[in-house]
């Protein structure tokens, strides 16, 4: 059968919006695969253990792989060796009695590590399958601990090294497109900020769109971590993430300060004035977002803020004919610090704004 070129157009359009998330079904699949096969080359009992390790050390990006296979190596050997201590200590095959305070003596000290450092968390699993081996064992505890160690630290290796050298992901792409999703909703969220400003009526996807870009910017923080981690581990030349974070940050502050302002509509004295270079400098700085948000989707120097500027100094320009006109001197204390304070929030957004472009530019030009 056929398929039509508009099916192939949109089918072509889904794996190019998915190719990350294809790229890490590959790794994992190849990382389960070539670790089954060590497992039988090694000769281990278990493969079990190591394929599964492998899937879970394999994460989005190398920086998260690293991460998890760090977490997951630790939290083995600290339970690995317990449970093989409690194993040698605690007689436990006299009965179901002596089998429970086994497994509570293996387990209660693992948990209360885990509950205080995340990094523990298989630690209590890995002690307890030491304590009762699948199957039963004829390994002396330690043996059998150090061969589960064998097997996880197999399904480790062979994850990182696929998460490195198949269709690798680095942590600054995470970073890139995290950060793109944060513009393009921040310039949503302008919009409708905007529109409330313009026609004193309230737009209630606004809670909508601010627990996105929340979402958006624990995501960066991720990203961030992960990129530093592959930085730290010379796995990557990654440029240094934080000065796009602290951006975004500053981004998101600006729009709170505009939002503040844009709570009911400007006053009728002004709006005839105001509107429409408020209606300009909103275009122009919806445009500029969304332009930062494609240069960091693509690799793309960051675009140019002159449009901004013109609509920003065309507001300015408004704000004096306003006060030289003595028409801000009728208006009551707050509505004119309003004005000024929605004057105030455009200036520094322009300025983050700039540095955004920037930050989207250095990555571009790694």
């Amino acid at each position: 059968m056929m398929i039509g070129a508009g099916a192939r157009a949109r089918l072509f359009k889904w794996f190019a919006a998915k190719r990350m998330e294809l790229a890490l079904a590959i790794r994992v699949t190849v990382a389960a695969g070539l670790t089954f096969v060590a497992v039988k080359l090694v000769d281990l009992s278990q493969s079990s253990w190591a394929v599964i390790t492998s899937i879970i050390v394999m994460q989005a990006s190398l920086g998260g792989s690293v991460k998890a296979a760090m977490d997951r190596m630790a939290g083995t050997l600290l339970g690995a060796l317990w449970g093989a201590v409690v194993s040698v200590v605690l007689p436990h095959h006299e009965g179901n009695v002596a089998l429970g305070l086994a497994v509570l003596a293996a387990v209660a000290p693992m948990a209360v590590a885990s509950a205080l450092r995340p990094s523990f968390r298989v630690a209590p699993i890995t002690a307890l399958i030491v304590l009762i081996p699948a199957g039963g064992t004829l390994l002396p505890p330690y043996a059998y601990a150090a061969e589960r160690v064998a097997e996880i630290a197999l399904g480790i290796v062979v994850g990182v090294g696929v998460a490195l050298f198949v269709l690798p992901a680095r942590a600054q792409g995470a970073l890139a497109a995290a950060a793109a999703r944060v513009a393009d909703l921040n310039a949503e969220l302008l919009l409708a900020l905007a529109g409330s400003l313009l026609d004193g009526k309230g737009r209630p996807e606004l809670a909508g769109i601010n627990k996105r870009i929340r979402a958006g910017l624990r995501q960066i923080d991720a990203a961030v971590e992960e990129t530093v981690r592959e930085r730290s581990a010379h796995l990557s030349a990654a440029i240094d993430p934080e000065p796009m974070a602290r951006t975004l940050y500053r981004v998101r502050h600006d729009l709170v300060i505009i939002a503040r302002v844009c709570v009911r509509a400007l006053p009728e004295r002004v709006a005839p004035t105001l509107t429409q270079p408020l209606e300009a400098m909103r275009d122009a700085t919806v445009a500029l977002l969304r332009g930062i948000a494609e240069a960091l989707r693509r690799g793309y120097l960051g675009p140019d803020a002159a449009s901004f500027d013109a609509s920003l100094s065309a507001y300015v320009a408004a704000m004096d004919k306003l006060r030289g006109a003595g028409v801000l001197r009728d208006l009551q204390s707050e509505e004119v610090g309003r004005l000024y304070a929605l004057r105030f929030g455009f200036e520094q957004l322009g300025q983050d704004l700039k540095d955004l472009v920037e930050r989207s530019s250095d990555l571009a030009r790694e």
